[in-house]
């Protein structure tokens, strides 16, 4: 896919055409946009912050074109929480840039159902900017309290993209 600039009213509505590459193939992106204004730091570069935001959506995101909505979680009253989080950066990601999220399970354990996954962020020419791992587990809403998946979940979270490091941790 190529994309180009068009003379429009809104500076921001693009058209898809052959004049400037964009990404290249890339294997399980989550999470593809701009980066706006609200996003950067007094460097004027992509505020540290913003890196989790975007993880964070295209997790969920892969979880919902998986078949694990939010209106599931909140039904069976379960959320994914954090325990660690990593960001290693490559290169800056600047205001307007067109970014890519790709995420992939590296960790699971089918015993406690904790996980880790490796988020990848690209710029549009394909640069790799930035890496960020995460840990954490799923938690009973009501109890508040590290919990294990409901069976039915099971066959969804056996869809998710794994890296080729994969570790499967079973009792």
């Amino acid at each position: 896919m190529y994309l180009k600039k068009m003379p429009i009213k809104n500076p921001l509505s693009y058209k898809y055409t052959k004049k400037m590459p964009i990404f290249g193939h890339m294997d399980h992106v989550f999470y593809e946009g701009q980066v706006i204004w609200a996003q950067i730091d007094a460097n004027r570069h992509l505020r540290h912050s913003a890196y989790a935001d975007y993880c964070a959506q295209a997790r969920s995101n892969m979880l919902n074109q998986l078949g694990l909505s939010l209106d599931m979680f909140a039904r069976d009253q379960i959320g994914p929480i954090l325990f660690r989080e990593e960001l290693i950066y490559y290169r800056e990601i600047l205001l307007d840039e067109f970014i890519r999220v790709t995420v992939v399970l590296t960790k699971y354990n089918t015993e406690n159902s904790r996980f880790s996954f490796r988020h990848e962020i690209f710029r549009s020419d394909g640069t790799k900017c930035a890496v960020v791992n995460v840990d954490g587990a799923w938690m009973d809403l009501k109890k508040r309290k590290l919990t294990t998946l409901p069976d039915a979940w099971k066959t969804i979270l056996a869809k998710i993209p794994k890296s080729e490091d994969y570790q499967e941790i079973k009792p």
